[in-house]
């Protein structure tokens, strides 16, 4: 009942880009429309820039993940199997960090990519995730404490250096977490709305959140709600198809955080 109740929204959302603006507004409500019609899936690709949001979204959604995953995970394993001078006052200050409110740091930021020219670019929204994520670089760090020290000192005395330890030895080892942990990242970049609303102006350098609100702000007066959820659909779409196909290692991240955290 529960699982019905939560897809219920996603069932009418298919259904109603499917139908007629009449059978939108029909009482009772219409769940299955008299005849399926695909022109809303035509016309979104014409009455928006909707092919470029979704590369511009692809563009900043791999650039982060995938560089952003690297140094977190350089980071979560100095942090955890290296001993230097600070690092768990490092470590807490980073954690510190996460209590800020983004409001706080909002405009201090606007105010730099503003100086350097990085306003209406994807520069704002890929750059600082390069540098890493700090959810990730706990989990993983938590996740690596629990591997022998052992492993490392045997890799050492081998004459392996600390980053071919990391890259032949621990990386292999912490895997699945990074892949559970790259899977939520993506899916939290993919739908971010605030950050591409800040910096991007230019309909052609938007992302797809932002051009299916332009769809909603345009087309809802209208009352084309077919349309508007024609274009939701799509944007939910990789989503869905990437929690099918991942939704084993989402799960075992869950159960993972749980048990060894």
């Amino acid at each position: 009942m529960g699982a019905l109740f939560m897809i219920a929204p996603l069932i009418w959302m298919l259904s109603t880009s499917f139908k007629s603006i009449q059978e939108v507004y029909a009482l009772p409500p219409v769940w299955i429309p008299e005849k399926i019609d695909f022109v809303k899936y035509k016309e979104i690709w014409e009455k928006g820039p909707l092919l470029s949001g979704i590369i511009n979204s692809l563009t900043v959604a791999f650039s982060v993940t995938i560089l952003g995953t690297f140094t977190s995970s350089i980071a979560a394993f100095a942090f955890a199997k290296l001993n230097f001078l600070g690092r768990n006052k490092i470590f807490l200050l980073l954690l510190t960090s996460m209590m800020i409110p983004y409001p706080v740091v909002m405009i201090p930021q606007f105010m730099i990519f503003t100086e350097l020219g990085w306003i209406d670019t994807l520069l704002p929204l890929i750059i600082p995730g390069v540098f890493g994520n700090i959810i990730m670089i706990f989990f993983l760090r938590q996740y690596l404490s629990t591997i022998p020290n052992s492993i490392i000192e045997a890799a050492k005395i081998d004459g392996c250096s600390y980053f071919k330890i990391f890259y032949k030895i621990i990386f292999p080892l912490i895997k699945p977490a990074v892949a559970a942990q790259l899977i939520l990242w993506f899916m939290t970049i993919w739908n971010d709305y605030l950050g591409p609303t800040l910096y991007l102006n230019s309909p052609e350098k938007q992302t797809l959140q932002l051009v299916i609100a332009n769809f909603n702000s345009t087309y809802a007066i209208q009352s084309d709600f077919p349309l508007i959820m024609a274009a939701s659909v799509v944007s939910l779409l990789p989503m869905l198809i990437i929690f099918i196909i991942f939704q084993k290692q989402i799960i075992e991240s869950v159960a993972i955080s749980g048990v060894k955290g």
